[in-house]
């Protein structure tokens, strides 16, 4: 007797479901695709008990015969592709033939359509597979699908749906998604009769946004100006320092107008925010990608969530040069009040300077400020990097006068802020360690970027007191600014040890024991590919055998109880860096660490001079609004926001 068999096409169609139709969102995803493709210019999405009891998708698009009409619900029928030559280069959201035959199969379906010109259309109706009837149809010009019961032929997928809310909530994400993507496109969703969204079409990109996350969402956002490197051109609109969430809802990424997910892009990200954002913190991102559709291969996932690149780093390194270009040049402060309640499901809400527990314990021992000694924080590394033990790092470089012990402030002082960043000295040697051709050929976008974004005037901020030994309060146009003097010094210094270590290299310890390291032959490889930059890190490291090393020294500013762990973390890290990300990438968290330790305290105390020396090196640096590990320097809370809270305007 034959083993091997061949399914029936009701079975087959089946199996297929099970890739394509995850739940009610991936009819959504399908069919709104489809309907993009089409021309529409309307879609109308009407769910009903979160999508299980029905999904129905109506547009204005172009249509079908009734020959189309019959033929679309033939697996792998298509009018995408025609040769194998066309799956190099797809420039449509559907290609495979599958959505229809596979949703039709686990479902009650009905497909209704016509053309423009036609004066009557069909109408199709199929449930489970087996088709019901064909009928002429004399709606609207376009196409209504319906899909109900979903999965009633199959109750093993059907148990494995979630509640109504959390599928609906699925299905409004998957709208989203492609709304902002499409402004010019109008969408309205229902649920059980019930309006949820309504969004007119738009031209204007950060109008569909504000549609969808709300108005003081959308005004805290910064704009990526269009920028090609290498043939990848990437714009949108991304948070600015301090502005992030617990999960991924708002990380969103579009290749060609599609919605991805991809691990190039997840590192490009990262690289770009990588001492803009706190660690278990992801950034909120409306980023757009255009490039070459030969370039990458969409054909990788049944449900098309993940294409491949044939050059991973390219992608990578323009996603982080406009990333960290938009955040260096970020005009924006910080708001000190949390955002109105933003649409999507389950948004974080916006986080605000929280003094750490650490920290408040130091508040609950009252301190006389008269008589309290001041502390000079000796340096954790060797005498290249290392401080002037009587002055601070910003205070001996500005010649500020020895600071007094002081209670209060008692002469309010206008501190100017340099509009342009100080031009660091490995810029004028010749540009850092990663500046690549890619640099040369995004420069005129940069240098426009750059010049839109920049302040027309330096703003003014005026001290008017210290808050708690920590917080510097100050007057500005806008209202009220407040610094953390910690936070900041911690920029300050990182960017300052960060230019010490690309200028001159990294001071090395030598280990009285050196330390054997047996890594696995992909590890190995990464290892011996960097070896000149890890020892100009200050890692002499070198093969001691199969996939084995042996490391003599480690960075002098390194303080660690466990060497290997850390190594294990900068071979972690050679991994997901691109080729032209800088080096120095892989110590900037010790960096960080070192910075962070060397910086003043909460509770020392500051002059007038060394706080107005310390507001304008912080205005130096590339990214002044959040300390090396994400937490933002200076939070604003504007006129109009001590007006509400004082009664003096209306809320809203």
């Amino acid at each position: 007797m034959a083993k091997i068999r061949i399914l029936p096409d009701a079975l087959a169609s089946q199996v297929a479901a099970g890739e394509v139709v995850e739940r009610p969102a991936a009819l959504v995803r399908e069919l709104v695709e489809n309907s993009l493709d089409a021309g529409a210019r309307h879609i109308e999405v009407h769910a009903q008990r979160g999508g299980i009891a029905m999904i129905r998708i109506v547009d204005d698009g172009s249509g079908m015969d009734r020959e189309d009409a019959m033929l679309c619900l033939e697996r792998h029928a298509t009018s995408k592709i025609r040769t194998k030559e066309d799956l190099g280069a797809i420039h449509t959201f559907g290609f495979r033939g599958e959505a229809l035959p596979s949703i039709a199969s686990v479902s009650r379906f009905r497909l209704a359509t016509r053309e423009k010109e036609a004066l009557v259309g069909t109408e199709i109706e199929v449930n489970g597979g087996k088709l019901v009837g064909v009928k002429d149809h004399g709606g609207a010009p376009g196409t209504v699908i319906e899909a109900r019961s979903l999965f009633f032929n199959v109750p093993a997928r059907r148990k494995f749906l979630r509640t109504e809310n959390t599928e609906f909530a699925h299905v409004e994400q998957q709208l989203r998604l492609h709304a902002i993507a499409n402004p010019q496109v109008a969408f309205t969703l229902t649920h059980n009769g019930e309006l949820v969204l309504h969004l007119p079409a738009t031209r204007d990109m950060l109008e569909r946004i504000r549609g969808l996350v709300g108005d003081e969402l959308a005004s805290r956002l910064l704009k990526v100006e269009e920028t090609t490197v290498r043939g990848v051109t990437v714009s949108g609109y991304i948070g600015g320092p301090g502005m992030s969430r617990s999960n991924r809802q708002m990380q969103t990424t579009y290749l060609n107008g599609r919605p991805i997910e991809s691990a190039s892009i997840s590192y490009g990200l990262r690289e770009g925010y990588h001492t803009a954002l706190m660690k278990g913190q992801y950034p909120v991102t409306f980023l757009f990608i255009q490039m070459d559709a030969q370039a990458f291969d969409v054909n990788v996932h049944p449900a098309k969530k993940e294409v491949r690149f044939h050059d991973g780093n390219s992608v990578r390194d323009a996603i982080s040069r406009s990333v960290s270009h938009t955040l260096e040049n970020a005009a924006k402060l910080p708001t000190g009040h949390a955002p109105a309640r933003s649409p999507l499901p389950s948004p974080a809400a916006a986080r605000t300077p929280v003094v750490p527990e650490s920290r408040q314990e130091q508040f609950a021992m009252p301190v006389d400020a008269s008589t309290a000694p001041l502390r000079n924080v000796e340096p954790t590394q060797p005498q290249p990097l290392a401080r002037p033990a009587a002055k601070d790092s910003w205070s001996a470089a500005h010649d500020v006068p020895e600071r007094k012990p002081v209670e209060t402030i008692a002469m309010p002082q206008r501190v100017v802020v340099p509009a342009a960043k100080a031009e660091t000295e490995s810029e004028k040697a010749g540009g850092r360690e990663d500046a690549t051709k890619a640099d040369a050929e995004a420069a005129p976008a940069d240098a426009s970027s750059s010049s839109a974004s920049s302040p027309s005037a330096p703003p003014e901020f005026r001290i008017i007191g210290v808050l708690h030994k920590l917080y510097v309060l100050m007057e500005s146009k806008e209202g009220l600014v407040m610094m953390d003097q910690h936070a900041a010094h911690e920029r300050v210094n990182f960017e300052k040890f960060r230019r010490a270590l690309e200028t001159g290299g990294v001071p090395c310890q030598r280990l009285l024991m050196p330390i054997t390291l047996q890594t696995t032959p992909r590890d190995a490889d990464l290892l011996k590919q960097n070896l000149p930059a890890l020892n100009r890190l200050g890692i002499e490291i070198e093969p001691f055998g199969p996939n084995i090393f042996k490391v003599e020294t480690l960075p002098s500013f390194l303080k660690t109880d466990d060497p290997a762990a850390w190594l294990d973390q900068v071979i972690e890290e050679l991994s997901s860096l691109s080729s032209k990300s800088s080096t120095l990438r892989l110590s900037e968290d010790a960096i960080a660490t070192t910075a962070c330790r060397a910086s003043v305290k909460s509770n020392d105390v500051l002059s007038i001079p060394e706080l107005q020396a310390l507001l304008k090196d912080l205005f130096a640096c590339e990214m002044p609004y959040c300390c090396p590990h994400g937490r933002p320097t200076l939070v604003q809370i504007s006129t109009a926001e001590l007006e509400r809270k004082f009664g003096r305007r209306a809320p809203g």
